[in-house]
């Protein structure tokens, strides 16, 4: 069987864990990588052991031997180097979001398919255990007629490092929703199965890193007292095609009682669910008790549980790739349609 031999592009704090699922495949290699900061570059180099090393992501793309490339860099290169190496027939995985706004998204999704290239957008949400079991139960009809979705993802003190590009809106694009946020808002309409939005009502916050505040503990990046001008905060209500919504809130820094709240949950007409830990809760067989059932037995589409196993799988020809190229488009567009109501303060509808 062919083996995928990759290059990884940008060795930030993602790459690590991204480096130990791709080599863990029996068919695919990490033959490269590139960084413009050597020191980070060196040290994913010997951790992996990846033969090749490069300043640039240009540089790198000029290996012939490279089939495949993962691209994990400050959110303003995700189009431009996804456009490069689709131009240079690599096959690519990239982390999100898809790109800084549509039009820049279309563009990619454009040169992917001109170049019939396998273009996936690394939602690594959908892939955990409970995601999965959910979608299959919701799938089979096991919680009826799905009315609305609640994502959320809370934050007390989640800021990637202050003064760097995570900061900043030239570079980032966005603060919460586009780090956190667009992780749940792509798995609720995942499980929903309803990639069709009708109407969005938004709003975004810049609370905390404004003034110095709430930052955690992620990101490599170095420090370059980049002013904070994103968001740490967003809401939305999103309608969807049938009548379904969607109600999604996320934030990097806020006032809760718990340091991290995440899930997903979902409400039909037969039952509920969450995502984080999987659960189902229904009517008794006599409606007269309430039942909850914990880690419900529902078999997975993707028993690896890997973005990247699936991707190269799918180059493989021997699966389906998860995360399609239109549902990637379908988020992007109400990802921005939450920053313009934010800022018209009017819903956003959609032809």
């Amino acid at each position: 069987m062919a083996e995928i031999k990759f290059g990884i592009i940008g060795a930030g704090a993602i790459s690590a864990s991204s480096c130990r699922e791709i080599s863990s495949h029996p068919h695919a290699q990490i033959i490269a990588a590139a960084d413009v900061n050597r020191q980070r570059l060196r040290q994913l180099q010997q951790t992996f052991s990846i033969p090749n090393i490069y300043p640039t992501a240009e540089a790198l793309l000029q290996n012939t031997e490279i089939n495949a490339v993962y691209i994990a860099v400050p959110n303003a290169y995700h189009a431009p180097i996804a456009l490069q190496a689709l131009g240079v027939d690599k096959h690519v995985i990239l982390d999100k979001p898809f790109a800084l706004n549509l039009q820049q998204a279309k563009e990619v999704t454009d040169m992917a398919q001109q170049q019939d290239r396998v273009f996936m957008l690394g939602m690594n949400q959908r892939f955990v255990p409970g995601a999965q079991a959910i979608k299959t139960l919701a799938d089979d009809g096991d919680l009826g007629e799905l009315y609305h979705g609640k994502a959320f993802w809370m934050r007390r003190s989640g800021i990637p490092r202050l003064g760097t590009w995570f900061g900043s809106k030239e570079l980032a694009g966005g603060g919460s929703l586009l780090d956190i946020g667009v992780h749940l808002l792509d798995l609720v309409l995942y499980i929903l199965d309803n990639f069709e939005p009708v109407a969005v009502s938004g709003a975004t916050h810049s609370k905390f890193g404004s003034r110095g505040l709430g930052e955690g503990g992620w990101g490599l990046s170095d420090r370059e007292n980049i002013p904070f001008d994103v968001d740490d905060f967003a809401t939305a209500l999103i309608k969807l095609k049938g009548g379904v919504t969607v109600s999604l809130d996320v934030s990097w820094a806020l006032h809760q009682r718990d340091s991290n709240a995440m899930n997903v949950n979902l409400f039909g007409t037969e039952a509920g669910a969450t995502v984080y830990p999987a659960e189902v809760y229904a009517y008794g067989a006599n409606k007269g008790e309430y039942q909850l059932l914990q880690n419900p037995a529902a078999a997975s589409q993707y028993e690896h549980s890997s973005r990247f196993f699936n991707f190269i799988n799918t180059i493989l020809g021997e699966e389906q790739l998860c995360v399609t190229i239109e549902q990637a488009l379908a988020v992007q567009s109400i990802i921005d349609a939450i920053y313009q109501s934010s800022q018209s303060g009017k819903e956003v509808r959609f032809d």
